[in-house]
């Protein structure tokens, strides 16, 4: 839905030092998709960062991997051959290679099918032989064997070889969150705590394993499937921090997607896991309205607006949500990461508890949908007219290239006049 932007980590304020060392061509995917960019700082640690794009149907299971929408008509026959013949004997004797969902810079992931039990599941395919794709692999691998809960992608089982990893895992169909609360009659606060419920309950066992996500945002959160009573899955471990019991639980790498990320990150603080609980409240205050609390064109400024905590509950559908559903996200809004609620905390908020038992609430669908939308279509404007001012730019450079070749000749060919005169 709508078309993506191309924007990549912005410039801090002045006051704000954000050292990105080393930057890797970004890859892109289907044309609404985002770019992304891998980063590396003092920490070591593989990073990526973009602008969110508007809600749309994707699978991104892991970093490095962009989704494509529905498959393309293009000779289908021909690609799922192409991408057949790459893959290890090992796993085409074991899975039936059904289609291409998704590609990146470094991996590809297939949708296929377990040739005995006829059990879909998707397949990421990462080259390893380039180190970025390989530390986004052991980054990803370190966490998914580690995990396994109802509301987190699980890794099935894994292939490597000297230049490829293949990993298996469970392939969701439902469809990112966003794009179910569009598609629904209805959304109410009730709606809402039941997805955070579920999501809350995935962040904090990955917070009692020592994991910290890094990149919340609404992209990684998809349904398993498409039914009404689908659990939703966190998914794209690729930024995941995962510590050992008695390590230091402080992390430095400045990493995160730019509308989702801390204040302490953009100061370059050592921080903590409550990283991904600023994250939750940023989704949280999405989830409510449809609106982003954290948002300006100007990449400056939005980062003041971060470090200041800077957001307000003006126009609709705010003036219908609850009080205590605004304490839930000020809760979790907080600069100070101190006084920020823990994922078990948040479980525990009078808000999240009391509308699991409520009956009835009023509708938000239509406001949340319309600002969706809006800013959707603001987003294909935007990077239609930034598309526009490249190639405009692009004309006028060839256009004055032309003239100084023209005026050059017209030089050389009167001073060969004057010469031979």
């Amino acid at each position: 839905m709508g078309c993506g932007t191309s924007k990549v980590l912005p410039e801090p304020p002045k006051d704000v030092h954000l050292d990105l060392v080393k930057k890797v061509e970004p890859y892109c995917g289907y044309k609404n998709d985002i770019y992304k960019h891998f980063i590396k700082d003092d920490g070591g640690d593989a990073i990526k960062s973009g602008f969110p794009s508007p809600p749309r149907h994707t699978n991104p299971y892991a970093s490095g991997y962009s989704p494509t929408r529905l498959e393309q008509p293009e000779p289908r026959k021909n690609r799922v051959a192409k991408y057949r013949a790459k893959f290890d004997p090992r796993v085409t004797a074991k899975y039936d290679i059904k289609a291409l969902i998704g590609r990146g810079s470094f991996s590809r992931v297939v949708r296929v099918e377990h040739k005995a039990t006829k059990q879909p599941y998707a397949i990421k395919m990462i080259e390893t032989k380039y180190r970025e794709g390989r530390e986004v692999c052991e980054s990803e691998l370190c966490v998914l064997r580690r995990v396994r809960h109802t509301n987190i992608i699980q890794l099935i089982e894994v292939f490597e070889t000297q230049e490829r990893v293949y990993m298996v895992m469970e392939l969701a169909t439902g469809g990112e969150l966003f794009d179910r609360i569009i598609a629904k009659g209805s959304f109410t606060e009730r709606d809402a705590t039941r997805v955070l419920q579920m999501v809350l309950d995935g962040v904090k066992y990955l917070h009692t394993l020592g994991i910290t996500h890094r990149d919340l945002k609404p992209e990684n959160l998809l349904y398993y499937h498409p039914g009404m009573d689908s659990k939703i899955m966190i998914t794209d471990f690729g930024l995941a921090s995962a510590r050992k019991k008695g390590d230091d639980c402080l992390m430095k790498t400045t990493c995160g997607t730019p509308e989702y990320i801390a204040p302490e990150i953009l100061v370059r603080k050592p921080y903590t896991n409550s990283v991904d609980m600023w994250a939750l409240g940023v989704i949280s205050y999405i989830l409510l309205s449809g609106t982003m609390p954290f948002e300006d064109d100007n990449r400056t400024r939005l980062y003041r607006q971060i470090l200041k905590g800077k957001y307000s509950y003006s126009g609709e559908p705010w003036p219908s949500v609850s009080n205590l559903a605004k304490d839930f996200i000020d809760r979790l809004l907080t600069v100070d990461p101190a006084d920020r609620m823990t994922a078990l905390q948040a479980l525990k908020h009078p808000w999240v508890v009391s509308m699991a038992a409520s009956s009835s609430m009023k509708n938000l669908h239509r406001s949340i949908s319309q600002n969706l939308l809006k800013r959707a279509s603001s987003r294909c404007q935007s990077t239609k007219s930034a598309q526009s001012t490249r190639s405009s730019r692009s004309t006028k450079s060839n256009k004055s290239r032309r003239v100084r070749e023209r005026e050059l000749r017209e030089l050389n060919l009167r001073y060969q006049q004057q010469y031979n005169g």
